[in-house]
């Protein structure tokens, strides 16, 4: 049996933002090179799945039928600004957002009916920070959402992690799980001062989802040690005591130093680091069952190769990357303390850290 289900379709470049936008066929199109090129696809490990589009039903299951009958009739008319800033459709995004999100629903069926271990989908357009009526940062429906309401609907899970190590809050999925304490959200992203404006540390949830919400928002520059040092010391022992029963990662890139949308400054080396010992947490507590999903990243020079190592390394293929490794200022540094101190003293009153 194939370790890692791919799920890519051809569908998923045919979503247009327009010339010069970073969300960008491109994206993919580097991807898919780097993997046929990297050897494995003939590992015998990885298999690439073709999946077909959600229906509205399940897209309906975390957006008001208001917004999708929005997003279809603005395409059908042409296409244009879906928001008030930069999240930009043409004809095709529609059916290549249906084709989105069931992507990832597909990644999670293969996976919870022990067809695959883990999967990858290679989606787009991304998804996290669509909320339930909404449109934003170039994200039509929000993909991992939609797989999580999906599986406590039809699978009755009670305990999804979703952890979300985009460059950016994921400010959609946050909003749509806020009152549950059946989804666990855990976002490691850049000060939302400037976007998406939420995800601060005091954001842990309401209701029943009181302390199942969890930010840490890094300066900029933070680099990789300390980013590590916050995911080892705050992710990692939430995660053990929630004991999740599938694991979803929102999977940006755009933390990497090289991408132009986002100051993380993070080497490749990091989101290797971070995805290991996530597959090893699935190990210990959903059986290995894991799905990423892809969000943002839009670095061309290196998008590709971060994905083909991630996916290695969850098909367990070593491939390797040359890359740098940034260092962050004392100043960041005692910045990212103060933060690691600050989520430790709010959510000391949910979890044992």
């Amino acid at each position: 049996m194939e370790k890692t289900a791919i799920i890519f379709t051809p569908k998923y470049l045919d979503h247009d933002a327009g010339d010069g936008h970073p969300e960008s066929s491109d994206r993919l199109r580097a991807i898919m090179k780097e993997l046929k090129e990297s050897g494995l696809l003939e590992s015998g490990k990885c298999l690439l799945v073709e999946p077909k589009p959600a229906s509205v039903k399940d897209v309906e299951l975390v957006h008001q039928p208001d917004y999708v009958q929005l997003v279809e009739r603005v395409c059908s008319s042409g296409g244009g600004l879906l928001d008030l800033g930069d999240t930009v459709v043409s004809p095709e995004s529609y059916e290549t957002a249906l084709y989105a999100v069931g992507g990832a629903v597909k990644a999670a069926d293969l996976v919870i009916n022990g067809e695959f271990q883990n999967a990858f989908a290679l989606v787009r357009p991304p998804g996290h920070h669509a909320g339930p009526s909404y449109a934003m940062g170039f994200c039509l429906f929000n993909n991992v959402a939609v797989v999580a309401a999906h599986l406590l609907r039809d699978f009755h899970l009670k305990r999804i992690l979703i952890l979300d190590i985009d460059a950016h809050h994921g400010n959609g999925t946050q909003e749509i799980f806020y009152d549950t304490d059946k989804v666990l959200y855990i976002g490691l992203h850049q000060d939302p001062r400037g976007f998406p404006g939420t995800g601060f540390i005091d954001e842990v949830g309401n209701g029943n989802g009181l302390g199942y919400t969890v930010n840490v928002p890094f300066p900029y520059q933070t680099g990789d040690k300390a980013y590590l040092k916050a995911f080892n010391q705050i992710a990692t022992p939430i995660i053990r005591q929630y004991k999740p029963q599938f694991i979803l990662v929102s999977t940006g890139f755009d933390g990497h130093y090289t991408d132009p949308v986002a100051s993380l400054s993070l080497s490749a080396s990091t989101y290797l680091k971070i995805f290991a010992r996530v597959l090893n947490l699935a190990s210990r507590f959903s059986a290995g069952k894991l799905v990423a999903v892809l969000e943002g990243g839009y670095s061309l020079s290196f998008i590709g190769k971060i994905a083909t190592a991630m996916i290695g390394t969850m098909a367990d293929v070593s491939y390797l990357i040359q890359d740098k490794h940034p260092v962050a200022t004392p100043e960041v540094w005692k910045q990212v303390e103060k933060t690691i101190v600050a989520v430790k003293r709010v959510h000391s009153k949910f979890w044992d850290l």
